[in-house]
């Protein structure tokens, strides 16, 4: 399947007006974001990202990741679609000068908009491309991810690596039986966007129909942990994975049934726990 989930809004019209977007795009910054950071790591240790590295960041989100790899002394570009996610991005990466150049990271840009807006005729081509917004949970999402790829990889050198995400296999992640919720409140719409399982080879597809060349790949478990249910039903429809549920029914029914789902990953103490594996490849370009 896939968030950290992470469905992003693909663009301001494809949301509902029900959803207060900037409510929404704190809830994705404070709660779920940081979810993938062991995805993150993983594949910056393993890339070795630092000085030498001229990243862009495909759906970009409010920009985690990007400010972690400026933080390793690459030079990044984030791009989305999300008017409200890229604004707590650049609060992230764009901060007071006063700050140090270590604080900071080299450089950093935030383009909204479609990676062909990241041209930058002036500075070198990439050599690292991610998309760390996992495909595998909602139908269409590698076709989406594919458009996004044409795009971006013109911009980037021969050789640059492009590092793709999805969601590990459903009987390794808990949110799955969560995200089922999604998909039974929206089925009277027979929308196009219901959870799907995800494909074993589905990144090798995605890489395969871009003309990438295979180079790795890995697996990484990324616990989703919140500190009560409140908080989990707030991540989790921060990724806008529930937004056809919401538009078939109403804010209020999704969250009732949503709250009841998490029950079962509830501990004595309020905290709620679903363990969930998530799969990275690594392709370069031709």
């Amino acid at each position: 399947m896939t968030p950290t989930l992470v469905r992003q809004l693909r663009s301001h019209a494809d949301s509902t007006p029900r959803v207060n977007l900037w409510a929404r795009a704190r809830d994705w910054s404070e709660i779920q974001e940081r979810m993938l950071v062991p995805l993150y790591e993983t594949v910056h240790e393993r890339l070795e990202v630092g000085p030498a590295t001229r990243l862009l960041g495909l759906r970009c989100g409010s920009g985690l990741a990007l400010l972690m790899a400026a933080t390793r002394g690459a030079a990044v570009t984030g791009v989305d679609s999300c008017p409200e996610r890229l604004a707590l991005a650049r609060e992230r990466l764009l901060p007071d000068p006063a700050l140090s150049a270590r604080a900071r990271g080299r450089a950093a840009r935030i383009v909204e908009g479609s990676p062909r807006d990241a041209a930058d005729t002036q500075a070198p081509a990439y050599n690292l491309i991610t998309a760390f917004d996992p495909i595998g949970c909602l139908a269409g999402d590698a076709e989406g991810l594919g458009d996004l790829l044409a795009e971006a990889t013109p911009l980037a050198e021969r050789g640059a690596a492009v590092v793709l995400a999805g969601w590990g296999p459903p009987e390794r992640c808990a949110t799955s039986s969560v995200l089922r919720v999604a998909a039974k409140l929206a089925d009277p719409l027979r929308s196009a966007s219901g959870w799907r399982p995800a494909g074993r080879d589905d990144l090798e597809e995605v890489a395969q129909r871009a003309g990438l060349r295979i180079d790795g790949s890995g697996r990484v478990s990324c616990p989703f942990g919140y500190a009560d249910a409140d908080s989990a039903a707030r991540g989790l429809l921060s990724t806008g994975l529930f937004d056809a549920a919401i538009a078939a029914t109403d804010q209020e029914q999704v969250g009732k049934e949503l709250t009841e789902a998490l029950h079962p990953y509830q501990r004595a103490n309020g905290t709620v726990w679903m363990p969930n594996v998530f799969r990275y490849l690594i392709a370069r370009l031709r």
